[in-house]
């Protein structure tokens, strides 16, 4: 138990977003894919997920792991199949953002969701780091009071907003990992997960990376670092993250390459070499097989979501 308290209170959380969507049409998307992690409350109509199409019942929440590429049926039937690229560029077709209060949990085929990130020592994004696949949510009502709490104070603005948005947000992630714990999930994976609170080496290499996210981030430089052989680096890093560093680097990079491009007007090719691509061409590459779409739609994603 001293080891899950150290995870939770390790992590950091960060609210994206959140919203009360009603559908409009049926639909599969086929790879929703988010950066950040995405927990669905379905209040009423149908949801299903996975290759196997798992159901999610009305006042069960399906959890979406930030980085994770998931198949998701919206509606009774699998109507349209799309890619994520096309919700992104097309969501108004697709769902209408309720904005008002009275209608949260009653209008038909409607589902809230908040975003958000969970970093471990702020470098880290924990679910991620699990590596498991979307799941389901049951009989927590606890957990979906507040979905709705988050979702309520995001369309109003009061007084103490943001703060209340923060403290759901931090609860609702402390609820997430109690459920896992409970229900006994992915008991190895949180095995492996605690290694990173026993060797400090490894949080000084998850903050050099954080820090040096556009310079050499070579295994030469990261066995300096972490006082390592260059030629055990990899090995080292690996055996306690259970990815190498190279790949944890690129999506490091292209994780904040997102961040900029919704939060910036900096151009592509400045975005590219703020996290360490001297060649654009070569970024637009790696970021479109990462996320599935261009760079410049990513930076459009936002204003597609706010429908």
């Amino acid at each position: 138990m001293e080891d899950y308290n150290k995870v939770i209170e390790s992590l950091g959380v960060r609210y994206i977003k959140a919203k009360n969507l009603v559908l409009q049409q049926p639909f599969t998307v086929r790879n929703s894919y988010d950066v950040g992690n995405n927990l669905i409350l379905l209040h009423k109509g149908r949801i299903t997920f996975g290759e196997e199409e798992q159901v999610v019942e009305e006042g069960e929440m399906l959890f979406i792991p930030g980085g994770r590429a998931t198949k998701v049926n919206y509606g009774e039937s699998s109507g349209k199949v799309i890619t994520n690229d096309d919700l992104i560029s097309n969501k108004d077709k697709f769902f209408h953002s309720n904005s008002d209060l009275d209608l949260i949990g009653d209008a038909e085929e409607s589902h809230s969701f908040v975003s958000f990130e969970a970093k471990v020592f702020d470098s880290v994004n924990f679910f991620a780091s699990l590596d498991v696949p979307a799941f389901l949510i049951s009989n927590n009502s606890k957990l979906a009071n507040l979905v709705i709490k988050v979702v309520e104070e995001s369309l109003q603005e009061l007084p103490g907003r943001e703060r209340l948005i923060t403290i759901y947000t931090e609860n609702l992630v402390v609820e997430i990992v109690r459920y896992i714990l409970k229900n006994k999930m992915f008991v190895e994976q949180l095995a492996t997960n605690s290694t990173y609170f026993k060797d400090p080496r490894l949080i000084d290499l998850f903050n050099y990376i954080k820090e040096n996210i556009g310079g050499d981030l070579s295994n030469k430089v990261l066995s300096n670092v972490a006082n390592v052989s260059e030629d055990y680096v990899g090995q080292y890093f690996k055996m306690l993250t259970g990815i190498n560093p190279q790949d944890y680097i690129e999506y490091q990079r292209m994780e904040r390459a997102v961040f900029l491009l919704r939060t910036t007007k900096k151009s592509i090719r400045d975005i590219g070499k703020e996290v360490g691509y001297k060649d654009t061409a070569y970024f637009c590459r790696r970021f479109k097989m990462m996320f599935g779409i261009p760079a410049g739609k990513m930076r459009r994603r936002e204003s597609a979501m706010n429908i």
